[in-house]
């Protein structure tokens, strides 16, 4: 059963809106144990440009699926997402199961109505480069300027404050994120 947070930026979620994510969610539900407890998360965002971008999140055990889209058209978007949520599952479906197996088993995850998409073993599952990194104690603003200074979509420290191990990144729409390790 999918639990829904259903939340709007700039845009009030209308029960037309509600109802239409939540139909539309619904499709991923087959994928899953009726057991399973899915939460989904969906975020809806209107910009002063009349761009819709809609991202959703949903979370399981410890496995997150997370996808967005911005268009012009904000019931567009959301086709969008769900169509590449469901795109994950059946991508993934053989991966989790067997990063998971000691857990649980596919068969408790997922159902077996739906067949997985051959996956290459080669994609992404190899590591090429290894870098030791030591984490010098700085402020997010001497992060900013290390990560710009080396050209970086992202920067790893520790925080002068608190001395936590934080990841500054620089985000699609050039804005930054902050990820703290807690």
């Amino acid at each position: 059963m999918i639990k829904y947070s259903i939340r709007g930026e700039n845009i009030e979620v209308t029960e037309a809106i509600r109802d239409y994510v939540e139909s539309k969610l619904a499709k991923v539900e087959k994928y899953f144990n009726p057991k399973q407890d899915l939460d989904a998360r969906v975020n809806l965002k209107v910009y002063r440009e009349k761009t819709a971008k809609v991202e959703v999140t949903i979370l399981f055990d410890s496995i997150t699926l997370r996808a967005e889209d911005v268009s012009q058209d904000m019931y567009g978007s959301i086709d969008l997402v769900v169509d590449k949520i469901e795109r994950q599952i059946r991508k993934n479906k053989t991966k989790i199961a067997k990063k998971h197996r000691e857990k649980t088993s596919a068969g408790q995850v997922f159902t077996t109505e739906f067949e997985a998409e051959p996956v290459e073993e080669t994609v992404a599952t190899k590591i090429v480069r290894t870098k030791n990194v030591t984490l010098k104690p700085m402020d997010v603003e001497e992060a900013l300027l290390q990560m710009d200074l080396l050209g970086h979509d992202f920067f790893i420290y520790t925080d002068a404050e608190d001395n936590t191990t934080n990841v500054l990144y620089r985000r699609e729409d050039g804005e930054l994120g902050l990820i703290e390790a807690k």
